[in-house]
């Protein structure tokens, strides 16, 4: 999967050139000096971003280098327009953002199934002389020439959209989780960063409803300055409406790795603090109500809290009732 998981790409575009209008004045058997008949030409192809549920990495874009549109054809006699340049679709995963590499501004941001944006327009075809006709200036000598195609290198990143975020440390138990309350089946193992791209799974809820829920390759301090994984774990929480904190039973200060994970987060985007937070302690089988009651005293009082465990199965009901709650709050 890690080999397979690809959210990030460069690619270098251009659009086609337009075709160029021509310079063509009427003459056939009947007609020795008619007046101006050439056509436009045709408008370059386009570059097209195209959503696509079904994809869920940048994977099938690899190795696509260079997208060269075609160009427009020019103009013909007759009034005949050129045929434009047959546009490029590049599908792409929802979620999926293009920038400009020189400026770094967002250009088209892919969210819907179907959902098409033209990333880079294709030029305008050059008008043919019969545009330029006057009273007083009846056979125009000139024609426009096509619009040249734009292009640059452009940088295509993917955030995934789920509903909820899992955020922890490493090794907190958050692909354990995953697995026992969705059909996911992401790699599970007793070390840190087992989990190194997004796994995705379906929580079923009550009366056949259900939401998205995202495992997240695990956060260190130092995340929000590119540290461990870095800005591409963080960017893929951005587009979750609900954060789910998971610390581990056994840590061994669990309002110090909330805060330490918040702070990362606020670092790394302040519009992160807006969303949702619940709290969850995984791996709860191992406490007894008395120590229960010493960690709730140090979690903060306006974020809600559950005890859990992936391999017992406590607590997972009440979390998947707070978690519904706020996503429809």
């Amino acid at each position: 999967m890690e080999k397979n998981f690809i959210d990030y790409i460069r690619v270098f575009c251009r659009s086609g050139h337009g075709g160029a209008g021509i310079k063509h004045f009427l003459r056939n058997k009947l007609t020795a000096k008619g007046g101006p008949d050439g056509g436009d030409g045709g408008r370059g192809a386009h570059i097209i971003l195209k959503g696509n549920a079904q994809l869920w990495t940048l994977l099938h874009l690899r190795y696509l280098k260079n997208i060269l549109a075609e160009d427009g054809a020019p103009g013909g006699h007759n009034n005949k327009t050129g045929r434009d340049g047959k546009d490029i679709i590049i599908e792409v995963p929802l979620g999926t953002i293009a920038r400009d590499e020189e400026t770094g501004k967002l250009e088209a941001e892919i969210l819907e199934d179907g959902q098409e944006i033209i990333l880079i327009k294709g030029g305008r075809g050059g008008l043919g002389n019969s545009n330029f006709a006057t009273a007083t200036n009846q056979v125009p000598e000139y024609a426009q020439p096509g619009e040249p195609g734009i292009e640059g290198w452009k940088l295509l990143e993917l955030k995934v959209l789920a509903d909820v975020g899992l955020v922890g440390f490493p090794n907190a138990g958050k692909s354990t989780l995953l697995s026992s309350i969705t059909a996911a089946k992401p790699k599970i193992a007793d070390y840190a960063f087992t989990t190194l791209v997004p796994q995705l799974g379906m929580v079923e809820y009550r009366d056949a409803k259900s939401f998205c829920i995202a495992d997240l390759p695990g956060i260190i301090e130092g995340a929000a300055e590119g540290k461990g994984l870095g800005h591409r774990f963080l960017r893929h929480i951005e587009r979750n409406a609900v954060l789910l904190f998971l610390i581990p039973a056994d840590s061994n200060d669990h309002k110090k790795e909330f805060e330490i994970l918040v702070n990362e987060l606020e670092e790394y985007n302040p519009e992160m603090l807006q969303k949702d937070f619940i709290i969850a302690i995984s791996k709860s089988d191992m406490l007894d109500d008395e120590l229960k009651e010493a960690i709730e005293k140090e979690l903060p009082k306006n974020v809600p809290h559950v005890f859990i465990s992936s391999v017992t199965g406590q607590g997972l009901t009440e979390l998947k009732d707070i978690l519904w709650q706020k996503l429809n709050d």
